[in-house]
């Protein structure tokens, strides 16, 4: 408060000294600029107290706190090399999910145990002695397997190597069953004695059913009934996929149709035979490697981003990565019948889709 009254008598000899003084002046008049200059002052200290006021109200925030430069790494490269590696990748089939070896790695918790792989489920499955009741349907069953006659021609193969069935223009495969089977696929264990949970009993030389101009000159042993999983039989020399266990466990299999799933009844179907289960079979194969499957847009987007325009050099990486475009992709893919070619990238390289 001294503070503001010494100003008040400040502003008052201010505004004294700027209007002047002289005896001469009438007493009248001084009164009358005195009374003005009360009024005024008066006015300034009230706005001098509500400034000062405002500034004792006013909050005092703390300094703002400077925001944290988070520490972003860059994207390392992925190589070709890493799909090599001895541990399996694992894919949920419906959800047309493909993981790379690395990606599941960074994905498993130390502290949870990580999924059984298809060799060692092979391993145990292989030899499970048939313990569970019979299904009371297995004669019906089985008998369904290779009752059935063919009702339909094979099909027709365009100038793009593409295959189109009459009964189903939009099931479109550009690998035949024959193939897949003479390059190498399902580490040639595909037809190995399988021991269904579901149906308990074991399922063993269905192989038989296959013309026989598939598999000559192949060593059957090694390509079809392997009890082991070998990925050096796969044509793109890597693992991949669950075994026909596992699609079973997950409701994957239409036991009255095909027991060992997908390639069974793509190659039952090449043959002409025409069932009920069809229409799912197509389904999942378009979400697969159809013209917006997953897998498919996957394997040319892998192209399109290593500047490769032709399906004939991909081996020629100027970075000195050895193999081919997204080997793992590339071998799950031939196994749904689809491969790339050469119209389909030069189609992606211009529409991306």
């Amino acid at each position: 408060m001294a503070s503001m009254t010494y100003l008040a008598l400040r502003v008052y000899a201010i505004n004294n000294a700027n209007h002047g003084f002289h005896p001469s002046i009438k007493m009248s008049t001084l009164e009358q600029r005195r009374q003005e200059n009360i009024k005024r002052n008066a006015i300034l200290l009230r706005e001098l107290e509500l400034e000062h006021i405002k500034e004792e109200l006013q909050p005092k925030l703390p300094p703002a706190k400077k925001r944290r430069k988070l520490d972003i790494t860059q994207p390392t490269r992925s190589s070709a090399r890493l799909a090599t590696a001895p541990s399996r990748p694992d894919y949920n089939e419906d959800d047309t999910n493909v993981k790379s070896e690395s990606a599941s790695r960074g994905r498993n918790s130390s502290k949870k145990p990580l999924a059984k792989t298809s060799r060692e489920i092979l391993s145990v499955n292989s030899s499970a002695p048939e313990s569970r009741a019979k299904h009371p349907d297995l004669d019906s069953i089985k008998a369904g397997w290779t009752s059935w006659d063919p009702v339909a021609s094979p099909p027709k193969r365009d100038s793009f190597g593409t295959y189109h069935f009459d009964s189903h223009p939009d099931f479109t495969p550009n690998k035949s069953p024959a193939d897949i089977i003479r390059e190498g696929c399902f580490g040639g264990s595909y037809w190995r004695p399988l021991y269904s949970k579901r149906l308990g009993t074991t399922v063993e030389d269905d192989w038989r059913e296959l013309p026989a101009d598939w598999t000559a000159g192949l060593d059957v042993n090694q390509y079809m009934v392997n009890p082991e999983y070998n990925r050096e039989i796969n044509k793109h020399g890597v693992a991949c996929g669950q075994s026909i266990e596992q699609w079973e466990e997950n409701g994957w299999i239409a036991h009255e149709y095909d027991v060992r799933g997908w390639f069974q009844w793509y190659y039952r179907f090449w043959m002409g035979r025409r069932c009920e289960d069809d229409e799912r079979q197509i389904s999942r194969w378009k979400k697969c490697v159809g013209e917006t499957g997953r897998w498919r847009r996957t394997l040319l987007k892998q192209y399109v981003q290593r500047g490769i325009r032709s399906v004939f050099d991909d081996g020629d990486d100027a970075d000195g990565v050895a193999g081919e475009v997204s080997p793992v992709v590339s071998q799950t893919c031939l196994h749904w019948a689809y491969e790339v070619r050469q119209e389909a990238l030069d189609r992606y390289w211009v529409e991306r889709r």
